[in-house]
C-alpha cells in the first residue's frame, strides 16, 4: 500500500504549524519499514485544495493538523477517521487558503480521496507571527508521535529511532529548509 503523511499547516503562526513540523519531525527522527508499505512525508503547508492531485496518487493517507473542539483543553489531541468525524471536531484551517476539511469532502465528490486519518491537536495560539510553540503544545506533540508510532506498527511497520530530536528544533529550522 502506497500511504502518505501529510502535514498541514502555517509554519509562521506558532501552533499552526505543529502538523508541518510533527510531519517532519517524523521523518527526521525515525525509519519506518515495511515489507508491503511505501511511506511517503510531505510537507502540505496551506496549500489546501491544491494538494488533491498529490493526495490522489496514495492509497492511504495520514493528516497531522490543528483541529478546532466544543468544550475541548489546549493540547488535546483527537486521532479519528475522515469518515467518522467525532462530534464537535472542525479543523482549525488557516487565514490564507481553503481549510483541509472542504479540501477532503472535495475529493469524496469525485470518489478521489484515499481512506483518511486525522491526528489532530487543539492549538493555543495560531495568530501569532512565530515559530516558537507554546508548552502545551509542545508536551502534548508527544501523544501525537506515539498515537502515529502506535498506529504505524498496526499498519506492519517498523519504526526505528534514528535521532533524538523536538519539534521546537525541527520548527526552528523550518523555515530554512527548502521543501
Amino acid at each position: 500500500m502506497k500511504i502518505l503523511v501529510l502535514g498541514i499547516g502555517n509554519v509562521m503562526f506558532s501552533d499552526e504549524g505543529v502538523g508541518v513540523h510533527l510531519c517532519r519531525l517524523m521523518e527526521e527522527k525515525y525509519k519506518f519499514t515495511s515489507g508491503t508499505h511505501t511511506l511517503d512525508f510531505i510537507d502540505g503547508g496551506t496549500l489546501a485544495h491544491a494538494l488533491i492531485p498529490i493526495i490522489a496518487q496514495y492509497e492511504y493517507c495520514i493528516i497531522f493538523d490543528t483541529v478546532d473542539v466544543d468544550n475541548a483543553n489546549i493540547g488535546d489531541v483527537y486521532f479519528f477517521d475522515f469518515e467518522q468525524i467525532p462530534a464537535g471536531v472542525k479543523f482549525q484551517g488557516s487565514v490564507h487558503e481553503v481549510e483541509m476539511l472542504h479540501t477532503l469532502s472535495m475529493m469524496d465528490l469525485v470518489g478521489d480521496r484515499p481512506p483518511t486519518k486525522i491526528i489532530g491537536i487543539v492549538p493555543e495560539v495560531i495568530a501569532e507571527t512565530t515559530l516558537q510553540m507554546t508548552q502545551a503544545i509542545i508536551k502534548s506533540s508527544a501523544l501525537m508521535e506515539q498515537t502515529f508510532l502506535s498506529h504505524m506498527k498496526e499498519l506492519g511497520f517498523t519504526c526505528e529511532l534514528q535521532k533524538e530530536i523536538g519539534i521546537q528544533e525541527v520548527a526552528n529550522k523550518s523555515c530554512q529548509q527548502e521543501r
